[in-house]
């Protein structure tokens, strides 16, 4: 068979073609110079192929081909999709994130706590000047009125929320997901407050007592985002030492970020 070229540098319909090509010209040798050198009568080794048929043949080169494409695609996508993701993930931090606050690469050295759970906790942290000023990870509401509601949060060296955006949900399309920027302004009331600017009783909607407005038919939705917040603000304040100090130790202490652990 002849040295196959790079699959990255060749189509997939013209590799695809190749491959078959190569293929059926090297069992069809294979086949032929079976049946000149056996005995007659004796079954050639390939006696199998025969039974299956020329279809049967054609069937498994076709199998063969598909699974082969797939690799080679998977190989050659991996690391577009890689930088795709990342891509995206900055997009999102730097919403919550000034870029006043920093001049690092946000991605380059971010930090890994364990929660209660036991599951990683990623910590992407702001400098200037060698000096940490804020914080950004992500937290997830539980209780949303249609399941969880993921977002990612900033939080400046003060323990002050810089921004809180909404990576993923499924509530109500026009009642609760006027959370995302996109549909409303809502998620940007969250800004500036802290757990020290605002009391207890004022980290809920209006209709709990608290300082947020709820969304018109949709309670739930900003009751459960605010909640999530709080919790957020909570763990930054029992980790703030750890997070906001370099070098930071091997070791690091178990933090629970789960919006269940809020008080309302």
């Amino acid at each position: 068979m002849s040295k196959m070229t790079n699959p990255a540098d060749v189509p997939q319909a013209e590799l695809k073609t190749e491959l078959k090509t190569e293929l059926k010209t090297e069992l069809k040798t294979e086949l032929k110079t079976e049946l000149k050198t056996k005995p007659q009568g004796e079954p050639p080794k390939n006696s199998k192929l025969f039974s299956l048929g020329y279809p049967g043949v054609l069937l498994g080169v076709a199998v063969l081909l598909s699974t082969s494409l797939l690799a080679f695609g998977h190989l050659a996508t991996k690391d577009a999709i890689a930088e795709r993701q990342a891509e995206d993930l900055k997009a999102s931090l730097g919403q919550v994130l000034p870029a006043a606050l920093h001049d690092n690469d946000l991605l380059e050295a971010p930090l890994d706590l364990l929660d209660t759970a036991g599951k990683t906790l990623r910590i992407y942290r702001a400098e200037q000047q060698q000096t940490i000023t804020a914080v950004a990870f992500s937290i997830t509401a539980p209780d949303g009125y249609s399941g969880p509601i993921k977002m990612i949060m900033g939080v400046d060296h003060l323990g002050q929320v810089l921004g809180v955006r909404v990576l993923s949900h499924a509530e109500t399309p026009g009642l609760g997901d006027k959370i995302e920027i996109a549909k409303s302004n809502w998620i940007r009331s969250l800004d500036g407050h802290s757990l020290l600017n605002l009391n207890d009783k004022g980290w809920a909607v209006k209709k709990d007592g608290g300082q947020f407005d709820q969304f018109t038919g949709a309670t739930v939705t900003p009751r459960a985002v605010i909640k999530a917040v709080k919790a957020g603000l909570q763990f930054y304040r029992q980790q703030q030492a750890t997070l906001l100090t370099k070098p930071i130790p091997a070791s690091q202490p178990t933090a629970n970020v789960s919006a269940k652990g809020a008080s309302s």
